[in-house]
């Protein structure tokens, strides 16, 4: 069995190893807070009414 050892008093490698093997990952889960965005807020990238995407023109088949 071994013997405790404070981390205080190990070497930096040591210690580089024990903090690695403590270390977890979170998965899938994202940890980032999200919150719905303000409705009433002004939106920059908002699609704006009147604008369209669409070609000017018809397209056509050959056959």
């Amino acid at each position: 069995m071994k013997k405790y050892v404070s981390p205080q008093k190990l070497s930096k490698k040591a210690k580089r190893a024990l903090d690695l093997s403590r270390r977890t990952t979170w998965g899938p889960l994202n940890p980032v807070t999200r919150k719905p965005d303000h409705p009433k807020a002004y939106k920059r990238k908002k699609v704006q009414k009147g604008v369209d995407y669409e070609l000017p023109f018809e397209p056509f088949v050959l056959f």
